[in-house]
């Protein structure tokens, strides 16, 4: 259990979720309620100035041990993503590559990430994505092929992350580039050398808390026309950086359930996302909330209660055999987003792609309720976005979640 649970990083919380879909078409299949239980973050808190991974594994009741059961029957699968995001459906039978290469930045490194891979997307359907056939490629912050000191908490993150891509964009490429440690130093050097090998868009699931002398963290995070996405966080209401970088997509969370409704599903803000105003970041002129002098974070969402999570194949962090389990947090949403511009597929046109959504949010799904902490003052309440949902824009969601491809 020590094993399963070590690592640098704070994250969120993750449960399961009820119901089959109550719209008239056929849905995919949904997964059952968890039974009781816990969750756990797999990578500890990280002391200011280095970054946690943004991560939480559902446990058996009291978290005394791994809840390891088949994933597809606890966790939202690829096809579930895409039933309520409204994609295509991602199966497929063969890899064919669409030009566009997600990035996955994370701390150390998952010996298995590879074998992982391969097993969730066998499980789901998905087209097979290997460095046989060029879809999936692992190298440290160097561009080399040894890699850094593993670490199962990172390597659980990682496992994560790549899979999300997977259940969203298939046939995007898959670029894993793991950091010597989880310093914003390395962090940063591993970002620019996903840059200089090609990537359309990075996801980081990972963040601290903002600090005096961020701002000398930002350049790696600069990249017009490629879509950095980063956590929110998963403290509740609080600001984090890379979040708060002014040149990042900045992915709040949502809770995401089945409904009786036309679209099939319902969101409210998770109680764990990051959110607020910045204490040090400028503001972007797409960005036009009214109680923000500074850079407002979030931008948009995606799932990340842990209480709906999704599944995920983990080896490494495994004990006992025990490899499904169900994820949750902003670490669920960060490469959710990054994989939807690969869907997209046109965001070099733009200089910082997160305007892109400022530019059309009637094309994603408004989340009005949920919050995350309390951020009025007495006697004041213009601030109270900064951490509950509304209409229109609002901290932990952003302008909303994914309605196809139309806000990307």
């Amino acid at each position: 259990m020590n094993r399963l649970f070590t690592g640098l990083a704070g994250l969120i919380a993750i449960f399961a979720f009820a119901g089959g879909s109550a719209t008239a078409a056929p849905s995919p299949k949904l997964p059952r309620p968890l039974p009781a239980h816990g969750q756990q973050r797999v990578c500890t808190a990280a002391l200011m100035g280095l970054a946690y991974c943004d991560a939480h594994v559902v446990t058996a009741d009291g978290g005394a041990a791994p809840l390891a059961t088949p994933s597809y029957q606890y966790g939202y699968t690829p096809q579930n993503l895409a039933a309520a995001y409204k994609w295509s459906d991602p199966t497929g039978s063969a890899w064919t590559w669409n030009k566009q290469t997600i990035a996955i930045v994370d701390a150390y490194d998952n010996p298995n990430a590879a074998s992982d891979l391969a097993a969730y997307r066998s499980q789901f359907g998905l087209p097979a994505c290997s460095s046989a056939n060029g879809c999936f490629a692992k190298v440290n912050q160097r561009g080399g092929t040894a890699p850094p000191a593993a670490n199962t908490g990172w390597g659980q993150e990682i496992d994560l992350d790549i899979e999300m891509v997977s259940a969203v964009c298939p046939n995007c490429k898959i670029l894993l580039v793991e950091s010597d440690s989880n310093s914003f130093t390395d962090l940063g050097a591993a970002v620019n050398e996903a840059i200089a090998l090609g990537a359309t868009a990075i996801s980081n699931s990972y963040g601290g808390g903002e600090f005096f002398g961020e701002t000398g963290y930002a350049g790696p995070y600069n990249h017009p026309g490629v879509p950095i996405t980063a956590s929110s966080g998963d403290g509740g209401y609080g600001v984090e950086v890379p979040a708060a970088y002014n040149t990042v997509v900045a992915v709040g969370g949502t809770s995401l359930t089945t409904a009786a409704n036309a679209r099939g599903w319902t969101e409210t803000a998770w109680n764990g996302a990051g959110s607020g105003c910045s204490s040090q970041i400028s503001k972007r002129t797409w960005q036009a909330d009214t109680a923000c002098s500074r850079r407002m974070v979030a931008d948009v969402s995606a799932v990340s209660d842990p209480n709906t999570g999704v599944a995920v194949y983990d080896s490494y962090g495994s004990s006992g055999g025990a490899n499904w389990y169900v994820f949750g947090g902003t670490s669920v949403a960060a490469p959710i987003i990054a994989s939807v511009y690969g869907l997209a597929g046109n965001a070099a046109a733009t200089d910082y792609p997160a305007r892109l959504a400022y530019a059309s949010p009637g094309s994603l799904f408004d989340v009005t309720s949920g919050s995350n902490g309390n951020c009025t003052k007495r006697h004041n309440t213009s601030t109270r976005y900064y951490c509950t949902a509304g209409p229109g824009y609002d901290g932990p969601t952003g302008l909303g979640t994914p309605n196809g491809l139309g806000g990307f």
